[in-house]
């Protein structure tokens, strides 16, 4: 199949697939004499997995370093999509449960706990592992999945999830106020407080992370199911936060 077609078959744009050829993520097995590239079953194979672990949301580095591994097994690849497939599904479900509840609340038609309010919400899975490990390295993530795995085996994990939300509850409803202000800045002071439970953050890399909630979607998207501009509002603070701490 030539690039068009496959573009078509698959539903992404033909500079995705020159740009995953460019860098070396998937070359087609045949160029013609013409220039074109011709894409084989195998590269089909090739490509439906790579938009396996591009749906998971790992970065084209890391699945360049995947499938071109030597050790790489196509089936136990395909059989761990499913495992994460099924958990990502299952975690949508309970959201779904809650919007659901949420909207007959809002109708008066049952009442919540506040607790019922958030659940689904678990922010102790990191889908940004590899980022973070790219960004600080391998000892600060190691370190943060350590105290992690601490608080779950002392059974504090609960307890701070719940923390972590209410808190996004309480930036949420301050979104819309100066993110200098005293009742922002404590608030963010107490974002920096519990961050730092699971990892070591300097004022640096805690302006770096809030600028991560804006620069990339999925944090973004995350973020925002507390409040529209959350995101934005929380990088603001946490700018203001970091500068404050290293003066």
């Amino acid at each position: 199949m030539k690039v068009k077609e496959v573009a078509k078959l698959v539903g992404i744009s033909v500079r995705t697939l020159h740009h995953y050829d460019e860098i070396g993520l998937l070359i087609p097995d045949q160029l013609t004499e013409s220039g074109y590239r011709v894409y084989s079953e195998r590269n089909l194979e090739q490509l439906q997995q790579i938009l396996f672990f591009r749906e998971l949301g790992f970065p084209l580095k890391k699945i360049k370093e995947i499938v071109t591994s030597p050790d790489f097994d196509r089936l136990e690849a395909l059989r761990l999509h499913e495992q994460m497939l099924v958990e990502k599904k299952r975690h949508i479900d309970m959201l779904l449960q809650t919007v659901a509840k949420t909207i007959q609340h809002a109708k008066g038609e049952v009442q919540m706990s506040h607790k019922e309010k958030f659940q689904g919400f678990d922010f102790s899975s990191n889908p940004y592992e590899q980022e973070a490990r790219e960004r600080w390295g391998d000892k600060a993530v190691d370190e943060s999945n350590a105290k992690a795995a601490q608080m779950k085996k002392e059974g504090q994990m609960e307890k701070f999830q719940e923390d972590m939300n209410q808190l996004y509850v309480r930036l949420a409803d301050l979104r819309h106020t100066d993110p200098a202000s005293e009742a922002a800045q404590q608030s963010i002071g107490e974002w920096y407080r519990m961050l730092s439970q699971m990892g070591s953050y300097s004022p640096e890399a805690f302006k770096g992370l809030g600028q991560m909630y804006v620069d990339d979607q999925r944090f973004t998207k995350n973020i925002d199911q507390f409040g529209e501009g959350l995101a934005v509002f929380m990088r603001d603070a946490m700018a203001i936060y970091a500068d404050r701490l290293q003066n």
